[in-house]
């Protein structure tokens, strides 16, 4: 079945983005309430590195459903609805998903490998970590307080498909600033890797590069099999 998108089946919320918003929400108000009972959701479901004892292989995929704050929640379901919503009506429910989650997956195996280039480069052979201020952590520890959240990776793999599809449609960057798909996501992929290699924050720049990689695999994959609309 041809699932090109067509003017006239446009849906503005189509279903896989909408059961994915509502889920994104519904973790992130799960995890400020469970708070309230010593219940860390986020180190529960977020990807702790495969080193830490905390980490288990569920969180590849549970990582990408939970948030740090608003603010990162969302940003990423605004980009979420405006880039998925594009590409749920061109793929399909099926796709999209397929085509999200390994982005997601994808992202979370490239963070883990950036953070065992960390671990093997930095920290291996040490029992312990002086963060200064007589802070001494334990390496189990310390490797546990590795863990990433968020569906960034997943999204910057949108950002990518839409950029590819869509190469000419106008994006306008902070709300009025007109800029080509294609000048955005190249601009934020030069962004994410000088940002990754700079370091500094709490952003995991090469997860999102990891989501576009990805995408881009998978994107190029459909091409060769001329099976990218179907």
């Amino acid at each position: 079945m041809n699932e090109q998108y067509s003017p006239t089946g446009f849906r503005v919320l189509p279903t896989i983005v909408k059961n994915l918003l509502i889920i994104n929400v519904l973790m992130f108000l799960a995890t400020f309430t469970l708070r309230k009972f010593n219940i860390d959701l986020n180190d529960i479901l977020g990807l702790h590195f495969f080193k830490a004892s905390g980490f288990r292989p569920y969180q590849i995929v549970t990582y990408m459903f939970m948030h740090g704050n608003f603010e990162h929640l969302f940003f990423n379901m605004f980009a979420l609805w405006m880039f998925g919503a594009n590409m749920e009506n061109i793929w399909g429910p099926k796709r999209f998903l397929l085509f999200y989650l390994v982005c997601g997956i994808g992202a979370g195996l490239c963070q883990e490998g950036v953070q065992y280039i960390q671990y093997a480069t930095q920290l291996a052979g040490y029992e312990s970590v002086d963060l200064g201020g007589n802070m001494i952590l334990s390496m189990d520890r310390y490797l546990n307080m590795m863990t990433t959240v968020g569906a960034s990776g997943a999204i910057y793999g949108l950002l990518l498909a839409f950029g590819m599809m869509f190469p000419n449609s106008m994006i306008y960057l902070y709300f009025f600033i007109p800029l080509k798909a294609k000048w955005f996501v190249i601009g934020y992929a030069i962004i994410e890797l000088a940002s990754g290699f700079i370091g500094g924050g709490n952003i995991a720049h090469f997860a999102h590069l990891g989501g576009m990689l990805f995408g881009l695999i998978l994107i190029l994959h459909w091409k060769k099999k001329g099976s990218l609309y179907s």
